[in-house]
């Protein structure tokens, strides 16, 4: 089952792409993602390092040469196709490197299998950026 074993009892799938100027994240990175997925939190599904060239060019880079992510080595559950990796390229500015990460929130897990269990079913889903969050808050405050 590509490593989804027991699917119908797992939260939401979410992904993330990541990008930093340069070649790789500095390392500071890697101990939050590590205690995410030792609390329990999030499972990794799929990381998967990238470069974007400064010609446009996308390649992989081995997770061995991302600092501290050797853990993460092999973590491949199949859903991240070629072109995912090539719109995840479209995105990214040249000279960079990313990551692009499809996590399970396993903190939600029993609330999802609930829902499904019960009939329920997700109809619409969305993220609020950090910088609308504090756009709101400061125009709250200024008025």
């Amino acid at each position: 089952m590509n490593g989804l074993e027991g699917l119908e009892e797992m939260g939401p799938i979410d992904y993330i792409l990541v990008e930093w100027p340069g070649r790789q994240p500095n390392g500071e990175v890697a101990p939050h993602l590590i205690d995410l997925v030792d609390r329990g939190l999030i499972r990794v599904l799929d990381l998967i390092f990238l470069a974007k060239d400064e010609d446009g060019t996308i390649r992989g880079i081995e997770v061995g040469e991302a600092a501290d992510l050797a853990v993460f080595e092999g973590a491949s559950s199949g859903l991240i196709g070629d072109d995912d990796i090539e719109e995840a390229g479209g995105v990214m500015e040249p000279g960079t490197a990313a990551a692009l990460l499809v996590f399970e929130n396993s903190w939600a897990a029993p609330f999802a299998t609930a829902v499904r269990r019960s009939g329920g079913q997700l109809v619409s889903s969305g993220r609020i950026p950090i910088q609308a969050v504090l756009a709101a808050l400061d125009a709250a405050e200024a008025a």
